[in-house]
């Protein structure tokens, strides 16, 4: 697995796209759509913003009350999502969702939490897995 980036997920995204490149001065890398994903290149790293409410319906995001707990999500790329979810579930791993295809992100993904309750998104591009 490499961590490809961290995406924070966020309820004001303009406001926190403003901080990342024009107070911090990262370089915006990718908009994928305006107000809902955009990526910034922090060194050898991506900071990456998502609205939270849209991954709220992609990965379950855990509510405690009105708040959601989940603020980042850790995105790792595999070679192949389906045979790291059957190569995890062996290990006892418990996922939130199935390997299943995001057509808008041009992605297959699967999600899963670490002991802790931090998401984690395991993903390849779509037409790519080997």
């Amino acid at each position: 697995m490499k961590l490809t980036h961290i995406r924070l997920l966020v309820n004001d995204i303009e406001a926190c796209r403003d901080f990342y490149k024009n107070k911090l001065g990262f370089d915006e890398q990718l908009a994928v759509v305006e107000g809902i994903y955009y990526e910034f290149i922090a060194g050898d790293c991506i900071v990456a913003l998502y609205k939270r409410d849209l991954m709220e319906s992609v990965a379950g995001i855990v509510m405690a009350g009105d708040k959601p707990v989940d603020k980042d999500a850790l995105t790792f790329e595999v070679a192949d999502v389906d045979a790291t979810y059957k190569e995890l579930k062996t290990k006892g791993v418990e996922f939130i969702d199935e390997p299943h295809d995001q057509e808008a992100w041009v992605l297959r993904v699967a999600h899963l939490r670490d002991p802790a309750g931090n998401l984690i998104e395991i993903n390849a591009p779509l037409g790519e897995e080997k």
